[in-house]
């Protein structure tokens, strides 16, 4: 399991432990981008080895945020959306990655792509999404107000409570994923609410879904396009629409030795999410300790 160190004052001392990758699955890394010339150099710098593919998203860049990007990674998969806000970024991130998994991370040099080894490594042992947490033991924040951090508490008090989970954190974009059960969610946020939105729904369809603990240092160098009141109104109603959203009807799968079967429990009703063959999942939240293995 990752090894966690406890003292990390400004989020890149301390390096964790770096789990070695259990297996083949293609890895793709999603960053989205707005005029982050002086800072994306920064982050894909010390993305790992591990990584297959890193997908820029440029939200029309008035910089040079893609030539830099270029000069650095050659091999980078550039998409140009025109459609203003982060989740729309990110949403044509995950559309144009051809990984297994996706990781998602700011292109602000706020997260350390060091902490992906981390994140896939609970991929790997069976989680469907991985969420960073500013608040779980052996994260912090460096870059929160006293607002900000009020905001975020109350928030994430009430989406434990109306989606019956104990989560540490809500409204922070670094997270990992399955590729073909996150495209099944059917997100369709547009801004920075892509994050509550991506968390909430893939627990109310009853994926596996955990916590890993992450390090928020101050963006190097800019001002971020976040805005507290805004952003905080559009997370709070995020929140309602998706315990109001009606649960899509689950699949049923079964384990067979030729290929996976699944059966729609109500005729003409789409299913949100692909079976695989060695595990068969049902309604209903279950946050999954980190610690904690899934049977197979």
């Amino acid at each position: 399991m990752p090894v966690f160190e406890a003292a990390r004052n400004d989020g890149r001392e301390g390096p964790r432990t770096a789990p070695k990758r259990r297996s083949n699955a293609r890895l793709s890394v999603v960053v989205p981008a707005k005029n982050e010339a002086r800072n994306i150099g920064w982050v894909l710098e010390r993305i790992p080895d591990s990584v297959d593919e890193v997908v820029l998203v440029d939200g029309r860049s008035t910089d040079r945020t893609i030539e830099v990007a270029q000069a650095i990674r050659p091999d980078i998969v550039v998409v140009r959306d025109d459609e203003p806000g982060k989740g729309a970024a990110l949403r044509a991130g995950f559309a144009a990655a051809s990984g297994d998994f996706i990781v998602m991370i700011d292109a602000d040099g706020s997260m350390d792509p060091a902490e992906i080894a981390g994140f896939v490594d609970l991929l790997e042992r069976g989680h469907d999404l991985v969420k960073g947490s500013r608040f779980a033991p052996g994260g912090g924040t460096a870059d929160m107000s006293i607002l900000r951090s009020a905001g975020n508490r109350a928030l994430l008090k009430l989406s434990n409570i109306l989606f019956g989970v104990s989560q540490t954190d809500l409204c922070y974009g670094y997270a990992a994923f399955r590729r073909d059960r996150v495209l099944a969610l059917e997100l369709d946020a547009v801004g920075f609410e892509i994050e509550t939105q991506l968390f909430l729904r893939a627990t109310r369809q009853g994926l596996a879904v955990t916590e890993y603990p992450s390090f928020e240092a101050p963006r190097r160098f800019g001002t971020s396009n976040l805005n507290t009141f805004r952003d905080g109104w559009r997370v709070l109603t995020t929140i309602l629409a998706e315990r109001l959203r009606p649960v899509s009807s689950p699949m049923i799968g079964f384990l067979i030795e030729a290929e996976p079967v699944a059966i729609p429990i109500e005729p003409g009703v789409r299913h949100v999410a692909a079976m695989v063959s060695d595990h068969a999942y049902s309604l209903g939240a279950r946050a999954v300790p980190a610690s904690a293995e899934l049977s197979e």
